[in-house]
């Protein structure tokens, strides 16, 4: 049973509340007063608030932003007797849910409600419950990744780890050494593609004094010093072949010769690998050895792109969002819901390191506490557009299916166009006023017009 909250100084407006909500199953408090109702908050497991704005004891707009301050999450519905212009600009930028005007439809009451009791447990973000507090993730794909590193990370055994750019491959090595039993030895990590060619031997394996021009010390190379430790080669893909002809030995006889010498160094290191490459289809085009592949994937692991666990998308968002908030020291508190639902229905092809760098900007951005969805338009302008053209796609593309509607008349054509775009517009935005006058780019007041001329009643 949701508790609701319910503020204002109207006693029969209080009692119409207490039945209503009654009625469908909720639990109301209620109050006129500011203050009381900060007191029931502190005190009370409250799930959504129902404020007037105008009240003696103060307005609904300090309640709300002193509620956001201790909880951004829990839905906030304002509502009102007395529209100004800039009251739904205001109540969007600190965090409304919705703004409702009186008098206003039981019908439409009960939808806005549901929706925004729907809209909190679907998006406020939980603790992370994992042993991996690098890996963000509650996803049932990324429980399956943490069920992996716990079960190998204890054992010497090689580790390839496959996944698209930006899906955090590094986190992953980084969690099965944290987890390991070299834990406090060396984790040493090598991007393949960022050393030359003619370097990489040097790199990987050192060489004496002379053993090239230029070679005027020995130089000690990255697998000696994470002997007892764990090399992680990220980029596998990308080495060349005749140094992995000098790997393959590596992981065959466990010994690493430098560069000119002849003296064999005996070495016990971990190997994991990363590549955002298809090996199999590397083998095949002759670019990478078949015997290397296999032991390297003694346990192959797949880190999922972000599309295909969507479900961290919140959680990984109000992750990102704390972090710059603290680095560029910002008071963003939040995402809006709109903004949340934008993010949502992203693809992000550069994965969870383009959700971060969308945040980043966006906090950066931002002059209020709470991320608009302009701001994420400005850091990623494909979301927005996109979404809004597939909506205008669909509206025209009904429209010329209906033929006979050309026989209306233009004026009527465009009526009914109009009407139909609102009424599909409030049932995306689960009926919440202030998303879809954002979303169609109007103002609020014109919104409210708009549904009162044709008698538009709350979508299901």
């Amino acid at each position: 049973m949701a508790n609701i909250l319910v503020v204002d100084d109207e006693r029969s407006m209080r009692e119409f509340f207490k039945i209503l909500l009654h009625k469908e199953g909720y639990k109301a408090y209620t109050t006129a007063n500011i203050n009381e109702a900060r007191e029931i908050f502190s005190q009370e497991p409250i799930d959504l608030i129902i404020t007037d704005i105008r009240m003696p004891s103060g307005s609904g707009f300090d309640l709300l932003e002193n509620i956001r301050e201790e909880n951004p999450h829990i839905p906030i519905i304002l509502i009102t007797a007395f529209t100004e212009p800039n009251d739904a600009l205001r109540a969007m930028k600190n965090g409304a849910f919705d703004y409702i005007s009186k008098p206003f439809n039981i019908e439409e009451i009960k939808s806005v409600v549901k929706s925004a009791l729907q809209k909190s447990n679907c998006s406020a973000p939980r603790m992370v419950t994992s042993h991996f507090p690098e890996i963000i993730g509650e996803s049932r794909e990324m429980q399956k990744i943490f069920d992996i590193i716990s079960r190998v990370a204890p054992t010497p055994a090689n580790i390839l780890i496959h996944g698209e750019s930006g899906t955090g491959k590094e986190l992953v090595a980084r969690a099965i050494q944290q987890k390991s039993l070299v834990a406090q030895k060396a984790f040493i990590p090598i991007t393949c593609s960022a050393i030359p060619e003619e370097l990489m031997e040097s790199e990987l394996f050192g060489h004496v004094k002379g053993a090239f021009t230029g070679a005027i010390t020995a130089k000690t190379g990255l697998f000696a010093e994470a002997n007892g430790g764990t090399v992680f080669l990220d980029e596998i893909g990308e080495l060349p072949l005749h140094i992995q002809i000098k790997l393959l030995r590596v992981l065959q006889e466990r010994e690493i010769k430098p560069v000119g010498g002849n003296q064999i160094q005996s070495i016990q290191v971990r190997i994991i690998a990363a590549t955002n490459r298809v090996l199999e289809e590397e083998i095949r085009a002759g670019r990478f050895r078949e015997d290397l592949f296999y032991r390297l994937a003694v346990v192959p692991i797949r880190v999922p792109p972000l599309r295909e666990r969507k479900s961290d998308i919140p959680l990984l968002a109000q992750h990102f969002l704390k972090k710059y908030s603290r680095l560029l020291g910002k008071k963003v508190q939040e995402i809006s819901s709109y903004g949340l639902e934008v993010l949502m229905k992203y693809e992000f092809p550069g994965n969870v390191r383009e959700l971060e760098n969308i945040i980043e900007r966006a906090v950066a951005l931002e002059s209020s506490n709470i991320i608009l969805p302009e701001n994420l338009n400005f850091s990623a302008p494909n979301i927005l557009r996109e979404e809004r053209a597939r909506d205008n796609s669909r509206g025209f593309q009904a429209l010329s299916c209906e033929e006979e509607l050309f026989d209306l008349g233009l004026e009527n054509i465009m009526t009914r166009l109009e009407k139909n775009l609102l009424q599909h517009t409030l049932k995306k935005t689960n009926n919440s006023k202030i998303r879809a006058a954002e979303l169609l780019q109007i103002s609020f007041r014109s919104l409210r017009y708009k549904i009162k001329k044709y008698k538009i009643e709350p979508a299901e």
